[in-house]
């Protein structure tokens, strides 16, 4: 940084921009901030300066830069609007966070910011940095530390009745009780959001977060049908805003469409406009889901989990399904099996499925205890026998038809000899 400073005026920003490098450049605009001119367009082009050298530090992946940039930047925040500080400074701690890699400087920093803001009160910037702040709290997971900063922040927020920010600050309330598994508190979270959230505007991509979160909460209840519909809201808001996020939403969708036995419609959706402009590992690894779970086959399962690791078990919200839907495939995998016999040796069962005995034995037993289908285990000959289904016959409910009705004409009457005999 150079000792002498520029005029802050257009032609020094144009000179920045048409530097030969982005250290040149950074250069520039530092000695630009560095002219101690207070008037109006002087501090106009400061904040010009101020968002270019931010770019050009983001770009050069300088986060330590940035940070020190806010501090040096904290006299001149006393001569603007606080507004405008407000947008400088969320706009810089964002700049930081699309440097990878950089979450402990993130939560440093909003830590930082929230201790200026204090101090200057500030309580507007204050409010949205310590939102921030509990959203990197969560992804590091540090959830208790989050659950105590919010918690004091709803209620102060709440006073002020700032309704955007409490739909913020109750959808992250909702993620973090859902990260800890408390169901009933992230629904009630959940609930609240869309309270403040019905009575104000909420931008598209609030909107989809809002659905997205309801399908994840119902998809956790297993109704997967009203989580699909959730997950295309959300898609659909996402998608026209070419939100990241589309991809993850469509990922759920195919989800819920498997977890309900309708894999075939997997490839119909990837392969429809708008599933295809998201292909990509996401997408192939829900659809060798689908495809292992149409030709029941255990080992496709297991290769589409090995070959789609990070897609699939490193993702929370498909890891949560995996279990249930190994069950769901186990059992349909039995199924096939047993079909062409009525007696059978556990062990032939195992060798065909490929896994242990015991294991192929207690899910049998659990499933002729869940009625899954007719039969029983003889431990004795390490044998299956399966029944055949059961019929039912007419005669038992039309006779009980019958008792009812007679049931009805004798109580009828008793009513008519009551009103004579009166």
């Amino acid at each position: 940084m150079s000792s002498s400073y520029l005029p802050a005026t257009t032609d020094s920003i144009a000179q920045a921009l048409e530097a030969n490098t982005p250290s040149e450049a950074i250069s520039i605009l530092y000695r630009v901030l560095e002219n101690p001119s207070s008037a109006p367009d002087a501090l106009r082009i400061k904040e010009q300066a101020i968002t270019n050298l931010s770019d050009l530090l983001r770009q050069e992946n300088r986060a330590e830069e940035l940070r020190s940039l806010l501090t040096q930047l904290r006299p001149f925040f006393a001569l603007i609007p606080k507004a405008k500080t407000a947008k400088i400074v969320r706009g810089i701690i964002d700049d930081v966070a699309k440097i990878p890699g950089t979450s402990d400087l993130q939560i440093s920093l909003c830590k930082e910011v929230v201790q200026w803001t204090r101090a200057e009160k500030r309580t507007f910037l204050r409010q949205r940095v310590e939102a921030k702040l509990a959203a990197l709290l969560m992804e590091n997971k540090e959830y208790s530390e989050a659950l105590n900063l919010l918690s004091g922040l709803i209620k102060e927020v709440r006073r002020l009745d700032d309704k955007l920010l409490l739909v913020d600050i109750d959808l992250l309330e909702s993620k973090l009780h859902f990260s800890l598994r408390n169901l009933p508190k992230a629904k009630a979270s959940l609930t609240a959001a869309r309270t403040a959230a019905n009575a104000i505007y909420v931008p598209p991509a609030q909107q989809g977060t809002i659905d997205l979160q309801s399908g994840i909460l119902h998809a956790e209840e297993k109704d997967y049908k009203t989580a699909y519909s959730y997950f295309f809201e959300a898609f659909e808001a996402f998608n026209a805003l070419e939100d990241p996020r589309a991809v993850f939403s469509l990922k759920y969708m195919l989800l819920c469409k498997i977890m309900v036995s309708q894999a075939d419609d997997v490839a119909g959706i990837i392969s429809s406009k708008a599933g295809l402009q998201y292909l990509g590992p996401e997408l192939d690894a829900m659809k060798a889901v689908a495809d292992a779970h149409a030709k029941r086959s255990l080992k496709l399962f297991e290769i589409a989990l090995r070959d789609f690791r990070a897609q699939l078990e490193e993702d929370p919200i498909v890891h949560r399904h995996l279990s249930s839907l190994y069950d769901t495939l186990l059992e349909q995998n039995l199924c096939r099996l047993i079909e062409p016999f009525s007696r059978v040796e556990i062990a032939h069962i195992a060798e065909l499925i490929e896994l242990p005995v015991d294991h192929v034995e207690k899910k049998l037993s659990q499933m002729i205890l869940d009625k899954k289908f007719a039969g029983t285990l003889d431990q004795g000959a390490g044998c299956l026998v399966i029944f055949d289904d059961p019929k039912t016959d007419a005669i038992y409910p039309a006779t009980l038809e019958t008792i009812s009705n007679i049931g009805k004409v004798v109580d009828s009457l008793y009513v008519r000899s009551a009103k004579i005999m009166a």
